[in-house]
């Protein structure tokens, strides 16, 4: 009984939070031809030193000590981002910065489609990397 409850709860589990993915380039400029707003959250250094994705809003959340300011943040994602409901691409230098950032808009914010650039701007797009 207990193992069957316990399979329940990971399947629902799945199911909330099926809204934060991975996607790789192609997907990327398919959601973004779409008008899915994409969001680098990169400091200002790392966007001069790769670039940034074409059409990608420049909003960091972690400074270069690692810090961040919530409200400022949300108050930028909100203005190019409003409705909860729809997708948004999220990504950073290798998409590591992105899992915390995701889960966080996913879970704790309540956007239901958050999607992250597998690999991030230095794998998943320069490099390309499809599924």
């Amino acid at each position: 009984m207990i193992k069957k409850i316990l399979l329940i709860l990971i399947a629902l589990q799945l199911f909330v939070f099926a809204d934060f993915q991975d996607i790789d380039a192609k997907q990327l400029e398919t959601l973004q031809a779409k008008n899915a707003p994409v969001i680098d959250i990169r400091t200002p250094g790392e966007w001069e030193e790769t670039g940034i994705i074409p059409g990608a809003h420049k909003i960091m959340f972690f400074d270069e000590k690692g810090n961040y300011d919530v409200n400022k943040f949300l108050k930028a994602l909100h203005k190019v981002a409003p409705d909860k409901n729809k997708p948004i691409i999220i990504y950073c230098r290798t998409a590591s910065r992105t899992k915390i950032v995701g889960d966080f808009l996913s879970k704790q914010v309540g956007y239901k489609e958050v999607k992250e650039l597998n690999g991030g701007i230095m794998f998943g797009w320069k490099g390309k990397l499809v599924k």
